[in-house]
């Protein structure tokens, strides 16, 4: 069985590589970078915290998610259950990567490239609160 069904509940993980399916299952807190893809149900039932993916990601994104944040590089599948909100520039989002730059990671370079984000709310299929936003 994996994991504990409370879901990660604060703290930074930096993955460089590939993750499979469900990463950020149920995530309270905390921060998941992967420098790589990951599977199918990223971010489900995500009750808070940031998940970001450098590479691509694969069926259900954020399926159920309630609350959080999803930091794409790639433009992703989204369910019927995700609103368009439009194009923005963040003002949070270089204080994020600024946060980051201690790292021995690509994401912490990654402020210079990524300002400008297409945002999508959701799961409304849930309260609809979360959000995924995709680099433009």
């Amino acid at each position: 069985m994996p994991g504990n069904k409370m879901g990660m509940r604060g703290g930074l993980i930096l993955v460089k590589g590939n993750a499979g399916a469900r990463v950020g299952d149920h995530l309270r807190r905390g921060m998941i970078l992967i420098e790589g893809s990951v599977g199918d149900y990223c971010g489900s039932r995500m009750i808070a915290g940031t998940i970001a993916v450098m590479g691509q990601t694969g069926r259900f994104l954020g399926y159920a998610m309630r609350r959080g944040t999803l930091l794409l590089w790639q433009q992703p599948e989204l369910s019927a259950s995700f609103n368009d909100c439009g194009s923005h520039t963040l003002a949070f989002l270089p204080m994020v990567f600024d946060s980051l730059a201690h790292l021995d990671s690509r994401f912490a370079h990654a402020g210079e490239s990524f300002n400008r984000v297409q945002r999508y709310a959701g799961d409304m299929a849930e309260i609809g609160r979360g959000e995924v936003l995709v680099k433009r």
